[in-house]
């Protein structure tokens, strides 16, 4: 009720803010067009003074001319004051001053516009059943953009079902992979830990439990972290991940060359298309210059490029998006990248061919928060493969990075969400189409839509995957409207 008080309040403000101007009478105006006329009327004078003088009229014309005018001056001063008698009397006995009808029917219109139309404008748009929320009910994590209240639930499930079983390396796992998507990078080193020490020597786990303590660290490798990764690599010593991390932390601490040599041994034992090619690549030219070497020289070839399954490529490029933004930090590091991409724009002028070769480049141009180039490089590359899903979802993804950041959910552009469905036309199972699209039906408030996509996507994953929990707490919170 309160609020249809304060909205008929605010209401009856605008009306009158609007409505009282134009009942207003035009006496301002009727004085200074009277002021004008008496000012013309003594100019007239003094010319009939001067004509006179100089003998252009005679003496009886002069008095003629001046009688009229004087008449006319009479005449207004006359008007004048039967107005400002009239005004005395009251301003509705006296019609010559009164508002133009047009007027007077413009304020009677809006007068009645105004509140029908708002009252109509938030009965179409606005939710009058919608009960006051206490501010205690209210998601005030999720209003902010962070997670929903269901998943802090899940979250707040599984961390009570580890105080009860602490030996079960899956559940610290997963908690910790949530807590690291989160940022809460501090509890996601410390739940990873755990799962490590219960879990020994899993090689994916020991991973991500180093480059946590590497992100919580500010991008320093710390002692532990580099205990880690030579952990896997006595495992796996081809292990990419560790073999960097490895070589990182020998830079860090000073031992240049080894880190120079580690690196250099990396790049020449992968494929050309790998995703931790070009931050190898950058690694080596500042590890040369740190050495007086001349980057160029010391610089492998990498293998011939070997194209990877679409999927496990766009993971491929998250995970390396997200190391070459915690590497990548300096203004050298940036002439670098920016040396190399425009090598590959160069080479790729001349070799338009390249499909993976553009979408290097759209990735690249990504990295360096150039939207319209890495939209243009993706283009080229659906040019040359129109049915190829990861391309297309490559494109739709860099259009996608260049709209502006909201808080809240909206429609995707046309053209992102066209390639997004000609992906998934190519290939029902794409992981990026079904994600991206639900999004987009989740946004526009297509829930039946947004619902089947996620579905889809869920039954790819196991329930032990934080994927899993992630996609299932969005399609909760579909389900529980919202």
């Amino acid at each position: 009720m309160l609020f249809w008080i304060v909205a008929a309040a605010m209401t009856a403000a605008v009306v009158l803010l609007i409505v009282p101007p134009l009942l207003r009478k035009p006496e301002g105006a009727a004085e200074e067009r009277a002021a004008y006329d008496l000012e013309v009327y003594r100019d007239q004078l003094g010319e009939l003074e001067r004509d006179q003088g100089r003998g252009l009229i005679s003496e009886a014309q002069a008095a003629a001319a001046r009688a009229e005018i004087g008449r006319r001056m009479l005449a207004i001063a006359d008007h004048g004051k039967a107005g400002a008698k009239g005004g005395a009397k009251g301003k509705a006995a006296a019609p010559a001053v009164r508002a133009p009808r047009s007027a007077m029917a413009l304020a009677a219109l809006l007068a009645v516009l105004l509140p029908l139309g708002t009252l109509a404008v938030y009965g179409k748009l606005g939710r009058p059943e919608l009960p006051a929320q206490p501010l205690a009910s209210r998601n005030l994590d999720h209003e902010r953009g962070g997670p929903p209240k269901n998943v802090l639930a899940a979250m707040d499930k599984l961390k009570a079902q580890l105080a009860e079983t602490p030996d079960d390396p899956q559940g610290w796992a997963i908690l910790g992979q949530a807590y690291a998507k989160m940022g809460r990078l501090p509890e996601a080193a410390d739940a990873l830990g755990k799962a490590v020490a219960l879990a020994g020597d899993d090689l994916e786990l020991l991973g991500s439990y180093g480059e946590v303590l590497i992100s919580a660290n500010g991008g320093t490798v710390p002692d532990e972290a580099r205990k880690t990764f030579d952990r896997v690599l006595a495992k796996d010593p081809t292990e990419p991940r560790a073999r960097f991390y490895a070589a990182l932390a020998r830079f860090q601490a000073g031992d240049t060359r080894d880190a120079l040599e580690r690196w250099s041994a990396l790049l020449a034992e992968s494929h050309a298309d790998a995703p931790w090619v070009p931050i190898v690549r950058t690694q080596i030219a500042e590890a040369a210059r740190a050495l007086n070497l001349d980057p160029a020289k010391v610089t492998p070839e990498p293998l011939p490029a070997q194209q990877q399954p679409p999927v496990a490529q766009n993971q491929g490029q998250g995970q390396n998006q997200g190391q070459a933004q915690g590497q990548t930090e300096g203004g050298d590091q940036q002439q670098m990248i920016r040396g190399m991409v425009d090598g590959l724009a160069a080479r790729l002028e001349a070799n338009p061919d390249d499909v993976d070769g553009w979408m290097r480049l759209s990735r690249s141009y990504g990295v360096l928060g150039e939207s319209a180039k890495a939209i243009d490089a993706a283009r080229k590359a659906r040019e040359q493969a129109p049915k190829r899903p990861d391309v297309l979802v490559a494109y739709a993804s860099a259009l996608l990075s260049a709209e502006p950041r909201s808080s809240k959910p909206g429609p995707m552009p046309e053209e992102a969400v066209a390639s997004l469905r000609q992906a998934l036309a190519a290939e029902p199972d794409n992981r990026d189409a079904l994600w991206l699209l639900g999004l987009n039906a989740a946004g526009i408030g297509q829930t039946a839509e947004a619902t089947d996509l996620w579905t889809r996507l869920l039954a790819q994953f196991k329930p032990e995957e934080p994927e899993y929990t992630l996609i299932r707490a969005r399609l909760d919170s579909l389900k529980a409207g919202g």
